[in-house]
């Protein structure tokens, strides 16, 4: 079984060292590639204010976030929904792990390992290169649904992403894997060892006179001394 979260953040700005801070967390579960519906989401009080540039890309002011729970009250139902080995799959992964992990660190919390994690945008720019590979870009390129996303969301942009790596990894929808299951002889060979099959009676093609007759005359004049057939034909040469 493959375990995944496919999660986005929201921050006050791009620098967490110099005091920027998580404002949003969106994650989706994914078992074997597919949603479970289990989600986690969560605003949180930064402590700080929003600065202008951030709040025009995700729309969430102070005073929307003031009144939401800090990250220190939060993190541990945070890292409980993630767990302990579930691979992190994020859009430029980098900048979310490295926020993630500082404020969890700054509480002595576990930090997420980098050998867990999966960048979709390294994987789309390997894919395309030279072509936009941002969020928008993918779902357009995908025919992903991204309507709704007038402004960045946590929880809308991973499952948007959730269905965009769907994509990246191979591009099999849901439902499709579940019919193979139900319907694939490979399927009930690994299971049971043999593949179960309807026996048919052989049928029986009857040539007609006329058939057989056209058979013979073309097999005489193309085919000379042809060692098949049987009739009234020049024999080969000794």
């Amino acid at each position: 079984m493959v375990r995944e979260i496919v999660f986005d953040t929201e921050t006050t700005g791009f620098d967490a060292p110099k005091g920027d801070r998580l404002v949003e967390i969106g994650a989706v579960e994914l078992i074997n590639h597919l949603p479970t519906g289990k989600v986690y989401h969560q605003y949180i009080n930064p402590q700080r204010d929003v600065p202008e540039d951030a709040f025009k890309v995700h729309g969430l002011s102070y005073e929307f976030l003031k009144d939401f729970p800090t990250f220190d009250q939060i993190v541990d139902d945070w890292l409980a929904f993630v767990g302990e080995d579930a691979v992190m799959v994020a859009h430029n992964a980098s900048f979310d792990i490295n926020f993630c992990n500082y404020e969890q660190k700054a509480l002595n919390k576990p930090e997420f390992s980098w050998d867990r994690v999966v960048d979709t945008l390294e994987i789309a720019r390997n894919m395309f290169p030279g072509s936009r590979v941002n969020l928008d870009a993918l779902c357009k390129r995908f025919g992903v649904d991204n309507s709704n996303r007038t402004k960045h969301g946590a929880l809308l942009d991973a499952e948007l992403l959730a269905e965009v790596y769907l994509q990246l990894i191979g591009g099999q929808e849901p439902t499709m894997m579940f019919e193979e299951k139900k319907t694939s002889s490979a399927a009930d060979l690994f299971t049971t060892g043999k593949i179960e099959r309807k026996f048919r009676e052989p049928r029986h093609f009857a040539l007609s006179e006329a058939d057989l007759q056209a058979h013979k005359d073309f097999l005489a004049a193309k085919i000379k001394g042809a060692l098949w057939y049987v009739g009234e034909q020049e024999k080969p040469a000794e």
